[in-house]
């Protein structure tokens, strides 16, 4: 008798989970031998490092980690998103044509309790994506295998509903993107209970850098919240953004040792982008310092006790640009499907469309037919680094700005973007012919 294939999900699922659970006791060779066997049709020699490492600080962090934090971690991250969902998106992709993205991100509110200059999100409206909106999203990507969903805003913790939402979709791995001031003891003691919420908190460096870009005192809230998620037992990362001020300090040994030392287990790096509120372009790394700061990352991310990825740079483990819907999206406040945090330009509003239709949108297609954008995965990026396909994505799909000013990235800044990227061309092109042509993809 054959078995039906919702029977066979869920004793693959208890197997994964039963031998999800012999993970801290795997010795790190052995880890990496079953690592080398399920990454082996990944093409990107370095995205399979990466997963490799993420899989290494996972086994060191597990003994750390609250009872709740631990099962989570294991049954949604590792079984449902990574295993059982990758089996459930290729489904998906053999019926409707194209794959769902791993993961995607919901912006509740744009609501907030600071207001950091430069902030990507400080010209977006307000209001917040009613309940019902996200819970009906969430229960569409369960179905599509999406069982990872990163929280971003605004400050999402002003929502006083947000851990229903995790309690309600406790199958789901929640990443959360936070200014970390609303964070106390009671919160931690929460989140360590559900255990299917990671927060990454932003910080641009200690006390003094801190404070002056997003208020006096809020470094040393900052500190607290790191304290009380330790002490529970909740994993926890940083968010950093780079700018012209700060891009070497903040992948300094003295920046990330403290950070570890702190307890986080990861840290993303974000460069300043020319959006959002008073967007200044004296604030983005210049060429040469995004390089510098590309570099420094990938000469340590082996050698210190934390996983780290930064957005812009990481063209090559990822195969390019991953916006559009390929491997990921952004559901703003207002319910605007944007084809990335930083692309502020949409098509169709979730309100109005299901998941399954703002996938198969023109906007959507129109990026996805054209990525990678450049042979060089070091430039990956349509806003910075290909500008002419940003402006060439928003013509021919009709997509409106989902702000006041947003325009302004394609237009009144049109000129001085396309400067910088053929000066970081001008860097960067023949580091890739050099070290990565020949090597990226072709396994």
């Amino acid at each position: 008798m054959q078995l039906g294939r919702e029977v066979k999900v869920a004793l693959i699922r208890e197997a994964l989970k039963n031998g999800a659970r012999l993970l801290p006791l795997l010795s790190e060779e052995r880890l990496m031998s079953f690592m080398d066997e399920k990454l082996s049709g990944i093409p990107y020699p370095e995205g399979r490092a990466f997963l490799a490492r993420m899989a290494l600080q996972w086994k060191k962090r597990l003994p750390s980690m609250s009872k709740n934090c631990r099962n989570k971690a294991i049954s949604n991250f590792f079984v449902n998103a990574l295993i059982v969902g990758n089996e459930r998106r290729r489904d998906f992709a053999e019926k409707n044509g194209y794959k769902p993205p791993f993961f995607f991100v919901v912006s509740p509110t744009m609501a907030c309790n600071l207001r950091c200059y430069g902030c990507y999100a400080g010209e977006y409206t307000k209001e917040g994506l009613p309940y019902d909106v996200i819970s009906r999203v969430l229960n569409e990507a369960r179905g599509m295998g999406i069982h990872f969903i990163t929280i971003s805003g605004g400050e999402p913790f002003t929502r006083k509903d947000l851990l229903d939402l995790f309690q309600e979709f406790d199958d789901i791995y929640f990443q959360i993107y936070t200014n970390g001031t609303l964070i106390n003891a009671e919160m931690a003691k929460k989140l360590a209970k559900l255990g299917n919420a990671m927060p990454c908190i932003s910080v641009e460096g200690f006390e003094q850098e801190t404070d002056e870009r997003r208020g006096k005192g809020t470094f040393n809230r900052i500190m607290m919240a790191m304290d009380s998620l330790q002490r529970e037992g909740v994993p926890f990362g940083f968010s950093a953004t780079a700018t012209r001020s700060n891009n070497e300090f903040v992948v300094s040994d003295e920046f990330i040792d403290f950070y570890a030392q702190k307890g986080c287990f990861l840290g993303w790096y974000f460069n300043y982008m020319p959006i959002g509120r008073c967007p200044e372009l004296d604030l983005m790394p210049t060429p040469a310092q995004r390089n510098w700061r590309r570099e420094r990352l990938n000469s340590i991310r082996d050698v210190k006790p934390i996983l780290m990825s930064d957005f812009w740079n990481d063209g090559p483990l990822t195969g390019g640009c991953i916006a559009g819907g390929r491997s990921y999206f952004h559901i703003n406040s207002n319910g605007d499907v944007e084809p990335c945090v930083f692309a502020h330009f949409a098509l169709d509003n979730i309100k109005e469309k299901s998941l399954t239709e703002v996938l198969d949108s023109k906007l959507f297609w129109a990026i996805r037919k054209r990525q990678p954008y450049n042979e060089n995965l070091l430039r990956p990026c349509m806003i910075i680094d290909n500008p002419n396909v940003l402006r060439e994505i928003v013509a021919e799909s009709g997509a409106h700005p989902t702000h006041p000013g947003a325009e302004t990235i394609i237009t009144d800044l049109a000129e001085a973007i396309d400067h910088y990227a053929d000066e970081y061309g001008k860097i960067v092109d023949p580091v890739w012919s050099q070290k990565y042509a020949a090597t990226v993809g072709a396994d």
